[in-house]
């Protein structure tokens, strides 16, 4: 069996990294940026710190700004037609990976006009171009969609999260800039941390792991729980937030070659049902799903555990370490005021059974380290309702 690393060309890392946009549209030899944003971010002049640089080097762009937190295919659609008549000849996305994933979408379709409807992009889509280039300028330390080959649509007709597999998609260049994520709120801060966790965890423990992998989600695991904490605390804490940047990176170069798990499976659900936030939806599930898939990790936990700063974990059986990574997880979270129940978030409990099956059949679930079943999910999302 051949394992496959597809990364993006060029990033840049580190506080004022923005400022390199310029030289690199220049060397790229492209003319005007259709900057994919969202209101709020616009709103708080987040997206100016990038909009400015453009226009302070003489480079035209136009905005379009019709993002939703979980972007639609219509989000999609609109954008697509936007940059027709635009006369753009690349895309920057500017946000989380909401932003990042409709430009993804966007430029897909722009150069695949054959998946123009956007559902048959669900999958791995047998697309025949490259994406329009994308400049990704992440603002959450989260999603690593500038780095990975996914992006998520939510399909509003079918209800559903569809996820989209394509290296086609992945960004050129990525400008990974902590002081892009200072605005972000507590609450958001602590969710998208949580998410990159996730994606830390599921991508070290998922069947599709292997050696180069396992390097980068354990030090993402172990970034995570050194600057997260300060990062929802102290805001303006430039090292946590660069830290943070940087693991959620590094798990996004992990877990877009490998896959990931029922976490994100079920919590695909939660935002497709009820518009909850994917960083909450996958931070509430993870520490249910990590003891489900416990038996199943041989002994990842232990290191799962001694990343997350657990002591003595070589002291310690199978079953303590086990337990003790799954504490660490749910300390994390609670110190940091994640919901712990699916009804603080508006779930209901006569949604679980279809939410189960939904969950089955995402694209994610077949990545589980432990064989599951609609059965198995649904007793998962009841353990995690009240």
């Amino acid at each position: 069996m051949a394992n496959r690393i597809v990364l993006n060309e060029t990033s840049y890392f580190g506080a004022g990294a923005i400022s390199v946009i310029p030289q690199e549209v220049t060397d790229r030899q492209f003319k005007k940026a259709f900057v994919v944003t969202d209101k709020e971010l616009l709103k708080f002049n987040v997206a100016q710190k990038v909009t400015n640089v453009l226009g302070d080097a003489g480079i035209p762009y136009e905005i379009y700004d019709n993002v939703k937190p979980n972007p639609t295919i219509e989000n999609v659609l609109t954008g697509v037609k936007a940059y027709a008549v635009s006369g753009a000849d690349f895309i920057l996305a500017i946000g989380g990976g909401s932003s990042i994933d409709t430009a993804k979408g966007i430029g897909i379709v722009t150069n695949n006009p054959d998946f123009a409807d956007v559902k048959s992009l669900e999958g791995v889509a047998a697309t025949k171009n490259k994406s329009v280039p994308i400049i990704a300028v992440p603002t959450t330390a989260g999603t690593a969609a500038e780095v990975t080959i996914n992006y998520v649509i939510t399909d509003e007709d079918a209800v559903k999260k569809m996820v989209c597999v394509d290296p086609k998609d992945i960004p050129v260049l990525a400008i990974v800039d902590p002081e892009m994520m200072t605005s972000m709120p507590k609450g958001l801060t602590a969710a998208t941390g949580m998410d990159a966790l996730t994606h830390a965890i599921e991508g070290y423990i998922t069947k599709g792991a292997w050696v180069m992998t396992d390097m980068f989600e354990l030090k993402a695991i172990e970034l995570i729980a050194k600057n997260l904490p300060t990062a929802v605390f102290e805001p303006n804490n430039i090292e946590a937030r660069d830290g943070m940047a940087t693991a959620q990176y590094i798990a996004g170069m992990g877990f877009s070659n490998v896959g990931l798990g029922i976490v994100h499976s079920m919590a695909h659900q939660l935002g497709a049902v009820y518009d909850t936030p994917h960083g909450v939806a996958n931070a509430l599930l993870l520490p249910y799903v990590m003891e489900y898939n416990a038996p199943a990790t041989g002994e990842k936990y232990k290191e799962i555990a001694r990343q997350m700063g657990v002591a003595n974990v070589d002291n310690m059986s199978a079953e303590e370490y086990r337990q003790a990574a799954v504490d660490a997880v749910v300390t994390l979270s609670k110190n940091i005021g994640i919901p712990q129940k699916l009804v603080e978030i508006g779930a209901k409990e006569e949604d679980l059974q279809r939410l189960a099956e939904m969950a089955y059949a995402d694209v994610c679930t077949p990545g589980n380290p432990r064989d599951t079943s609609v059965e198995e999910i649904l007793e998962i999302y009841k353990k995690a309702f009240k």
